[in-house]
């Protein structure tokens, strides 16, 4: 469903087991972030009045999300750490086009957003699955249906407001250009991506 080119090695839901306290940390920031990339969605386009209306519950959503992180660390007796530069989300990031019209600006931005929902849902499906701890897997199996949820409705905006044969090629080529990414990052379990 999700189209990922390279899936994730499955050693990392391992590594991250090891480093309970750094990717729930991690974690923790993505959320954040995501929220705040809704908003910026919103702040940019205003007048995509659709638009608008969707993600405003996401950004609520994603912010929910961030809170059930914490109680997680407080729950177990672990700390939110500090925010580390997103390696991953950055080098996806220099893969958007810049120039172009207004809606292909915004096309560019739909389809990043959705790709980091896209490998976030793979990252939770893999913890849902794997990890030994049962509370974390139906922890990360509530964050793997939100997020499946994200990706398609970025996807489906971009559908929305560029034209859906440019999109799809787009995508493709952001895919390509993820799974390159993949394999050039070496496999960290304190990191979500």
């Amino acid at each position: 469903m999700l189209g990922l080119k390279l899936p994730t090695d499955p050693r990392w839901v391992n590594l991250a087991e090891k480093s309970l306290e750094e990717i729930l940390t991690d974690h923790a920031y993505c959320e954040q972030k995501a929220a705040t990339s809704c908003i910026s969605l919103i702040q940019a386009f205003p007048d995509k009045e659709d638009m608008v209306t969707e993600l405003a519950p996401i950004v609520t959503e994603e912010w929910g999300h961030f809170r059930l992180v914490l109680q997680e660390l407080k729950k177990r007796g672990l700390h939110l750490g500090r925010q580390r530069k997103d390696e991953y989300v950055n080098a996806l990031l220099k893969f958007e086009r810049k120039g172009g019209s207004r809606d292909e600006r915004l096309m560019e931005r739909l389809l990043a957003c959705a790709l980091i929902e896209a490998r976030s849902c793979e990252r939770f499906r893999l913890l849902s699955l794997h990890i030994s701890d049962t509370a974390l897997r139906e922890f990360y199996h509530g964050f793997m249906v939100s997020e499946a949820g994200h990706y398609r409705l970025f996807i489906d905006l971009a559908n929305r407001y560029a034209d859906i044969v440019h999109v799809k090629k787009r995508w493709q080529e952001y895919l390509d250009y993820e799974a390159e990414i993949m394999a050039l990052l070496s496999l960290r379990g304190d990191r979500m991506h």
